[in-house]
């Protein structure tokens, strides 16, 4: 740091060419700065200056410290504000497991957030099952991850990120298309659509107890794929499915979605473990709470 301290000495007094502006400029005695000068002369064992009763000016060897210090100088300062980024959460990185049904608009939004507000900030991110992502956060593969109904998991801490409103997909045409909302006691003759309950036994459970209170519920058609674009069961009229107001976005042609009534909705949340000790990881979860706030993600949709 001493060497690096008389090397911008030097370079403001060669680029001055004088002892008195430099100093001024420094806002250091002039003195002071001329035993810099001389110290590091010595050091070196070269002459950097030829100093005249008018005039400074750098000798060769000087001229060529000039060119390649001031390089020098500025990697130094870039180095330095990135060392002071990662330990103000502005520059590091986060590996970010998401869920399908959060990659329609939540993590993209969430993401996106990020990336504006904190450019310095890498994010890999890794489209998962939610058993693997709550996995991965307790492991430290990941650290974070975005998902449905998380199970309970006391080693990781969740944060509700969005209560995101429920709907059916069914196909153009469908009878209960007709109106502007799908009551849950209508589904009762349907056939629906549901993963696995071990692939996400929370979610699975919220949406079962939609129908808990009738006295009739639907048939169940499970899932062959973890993942179908199409919603191919749905588009060839097998049935109908339950999904977030999020994926309206990415239906395809011929289906329809239709929020049900009474207002059920889901919770997303981000989990973590325990404190973020990490600098950027808690800019993450700032960057969350403000992305919620701004989309109106917590408010429940009757109220809204």
């Amino acid at each position: 740091m001493s060497e690096l301290r008389r090397l911008r000495y030097f370079l403001a007094v060669a680029g001055e060419r004088n002892f008195t502006r430099a100093a001024e400029r420094l806002h250091v005695a002039q003195p002071a700065l001329s035993r810099q000068i001389r110290q590091l002369e010595a050091e070196l064992g070269v002459r950097l200056l030829e100093r005249s009763t008018h005039a400074v000016e750098p000798t060769e060897v000087g001229r060529m410290l000039m060119e390649r210090g001031a390089a020098l100088c500025d990697e130094a300062d870039r180095l330095w504000r990135d060392v002071r980024g990662f330990a103000g959460g502005e520059q590091g990185a986060l590996s970010v497991g998401y869920s399908t049904s959060t990659g329609y608009e939540t993590a993209p939004a969430l993401l996106a957030a990020l990336a504006e507000r904190y450019p310095g900030i890498a994010v890999t991110t890794r489209l998962l099952p939610t058993a693997e992502i709550v996995a991965g956060v307790a492991d430290g593969t990941l650290d974070a991850g975005l998902v449905r109904c998380p199970p309970p998991a006391p080693e990781l801490v969740r944060t509700l990120l969005r209560l995101e409103p429920q709907g059916v997909v069914m196909r153009e045409g469908h009878p209960l298309a007709d109106g502007r909302v799908v009551d849950v006691a209508a589904l009762a003759g349907e056939t629906l659509l549901v993963h696995r309950r071990e692939a996400n036994p929370g979610h699975y459970d919220a949406v079962m107890g939609l129908f808990a209170r009738l006295e009739r519920t639907p048939g169940l058609l499970l899932r062959q794929l973890s993942f179908d674009a199409a919603h191919t069961p749905v588009a060839r009229g097998e049935a109908v499915s339950v999904v977030g107001q999020s994926a309206v976005h990415g239906l395809p042609a011929g289906l329809v979605w239709r929020p049900l009534a009474p207002v059920a909705t889901i919770e997303i949340h981000l989990l973590t473990r325990g404190r973020p000790g990490r600098p950027a990881l808690a800019r993450l979860l700032r960057v969350a709470s403000d992305t919620a706030r701004a989309g109106g993600w917590l408010r429940s949709p009757d109220t809204a």
